[in-house]
């Protein structure tokens, strides 16, 4: 598995597109935060809440173009034959995959935490809600590794980097916000649409950002990166 996970890293940062796709997540969030109307100046008071509620819908895009290569750009190759001949089950394969891309996902946050050394070096008093600020950050990390398992399952379905992404990217936008959307119509008002509302990962995302960890919330995103992860193994299984 460990084999795998490197692979995969040394896979994305052997050409320029890996620190291009890390640099545009970084510069997007940054113009957003610092620069562009209604920025963290304008508030008036020390908070990352618009870094959190913009970040999943960068991640939407960013994480899609990660992994849309992993698996269809082994079928294509035909280097999936290579695999087979490797003393690995398809579950180490598909998890130093899903694992080798996580990794490069967490090195993309791992820079934004200087938006937090930023913010209370530049507040007067308190500064940061600092129990919230550390929910809202494991909520992005559970995020972020739903997404990649989303984005590791497309894969596996095509052999189309292209097509791997639109499908990674509908599947997120479906999971994030789409279960909420549908939630809010009036014909699905009276019960079913807060358990509508508990499918989609924005109502557990949210929850998780308030500071508080529910074991709901936790069991929810394992399970949701489980069940990709076992679908893309039976996928797998097909394939070779």
């Amino acid at each position: 598995m460990l084999m795998i996970c490197k692979k995969e890293w040394q896979q994305f940062f052997s050409n320029l597109t890996g620190y291009i796709i890390i640099a545009v997540f970084l510069i997007v969030n940054g113009l957003v935060l610092f620069v562009f109307d209604d920025n963290i100046f304008s508030f008036g008071y020390a908070t990352l809440e618009k870094f959190f509620m913009l970040a999943p819908w960068v991640l939407l895009l960013l994480i899609p173009a990660v992994t849309m290569r992993s698996l269809p750009d082994e079928y294509k190759l035909g280097t999936i034959e290579v695999l087979k001949t490797l003393p690995l089950t398809p579950w180490q394969i598909i998890t130093g995959k899903y694992f080798g891309n996580l990794l490069v996902i967490f090195l993309s946050l791992l820079p934004t935490f200087i938006y937090i050394f930023s913010i209370q070096n530049l507040a007067d008093g308190n500064g940061l809600d600092l129990a919230a600020t550390i929910g809202s950050y494991i909520g992005l990390f559970f995020l972020a590794a739903v997404f990649t398992a989303i984005g590791i399952c497309a894969g596996s379905f095509t052999n189309n980097a292209v097509v791997a992404f639109i499908i990674s990217l509908f599947a997120c936008a479906l999971l994030y916000y789409g279960f909420n959307a549908i939630s809010k119509l009036s014909q699905l008002s009276g019960g079913i649409d807060y358990y509508l509302e508990m499918a989609g990962i924005d109502f557990h995302y949210k929850n998780i950002s308030k500071g508080v960890i529910d074991t709901r919330d936790v069991v929810y995103f394992l399970s949701i990166i489980f069940l990709l992860l076992l679908i893309t193994v039976r996928n797998l299984k097909h394939k070779i």
